[in-house]
Formats: structure tokens, sequence, C-alpha cells
């Protein structure tokens, strides 16, 4: 579903845009290949920040595996009462 916030960018990203004011023009043009190269690197980049989420939950995992915690429990219930 978030993907569908790049889609704009990526179209953004392989347009070219030539503004000539002497002639009153502007030309816009649309390169695939240039498209293409950028949602690659997007998928990359992508790929990259997955990895790297799942190595910090593997460290975190790690460390909540290798702590001991001491529970002292009070059953003493005579002391209790007010």
């Amino acid at each position: 579903m978030r993907i569908l916030f790049a889609v704009p960018l990526l179209a953004l990203a392989a347009c070219n845009v030539e503004n000539d004011p002497a002639n009153d023009q502007v030309t816009i043009q649309y390169n695939e290949e240039q498209a293409q190269n950028v949602a690659e690197d997007v998928g990359n980049t992508a790929q990259g920040i997955g990895q790297a989420i799942a190595n910090e939950a593997d460290e975190t995992v790690d460390k909540l595996q290798n702590t001991d915690v001491d529970v002292d429990v009070d059953t003493n219930t005579a002391d209790n009462r007010q």
C-alpha cells in the first residue's frame, strides 16, 4: 500500500522538463530507462532498510533471551494486614 505513494515520485524522477521562454514552449520527456533505474534504486533501498530492521530485531531477541530476572514474592499474608 505504501508503494502507491512512491509511484508519482518515480514518474516524476523519470521526466525531463525543458523550459524555453523565448519560444513559449515547455517540453516534457519521459525516460523509461531512467524510471527503471529509479525503481531499482528504491527497491534496493527498501531491501536495505528491511534487512536493517530484521538485524535489529534479531539483536533485540538475543538481548532478551540473555536477560535473567529475579522475582521475590512475599507470600506471608500476615504482614499485609493493616
